[in-house]
């Protein structure tokens, strides 16, 4: 039985420490880098082309941005 293609596929982006962006998938292992959002967006899309066959890959890219901020208490 073939797995039906999943409808979208969920990123969680958080800022690398050394600068730029790091975005990895949810329930696959489909990681990537860039420096800039505009790169990010052309990193992940590459990243679900070469991850997923043509008929299983994601209609839809969800990118769910996490921030850290520290403030003094």
């Amino acid at each position: 039985m073939t797995k039906a293609p999943a409808t979208e596929i969920v990123f969680v982006v958080e800022e690398d420490p050394e600068g730029g962006f790091v975005a990895s998938a949810v329930g696959h292992s489909v990681v990537t880098q860039a420096d800039d959002l505009q790169a990010l967006h052309a990193a992940v899309r590459e990243s679900v082309s070469c991850h997923f066959d043509a008929e299983q890959r994601p209609k839809v890219i969800r990118l769910h941005y996490v921030r850290d901020e520290v403030i003094a208490a």
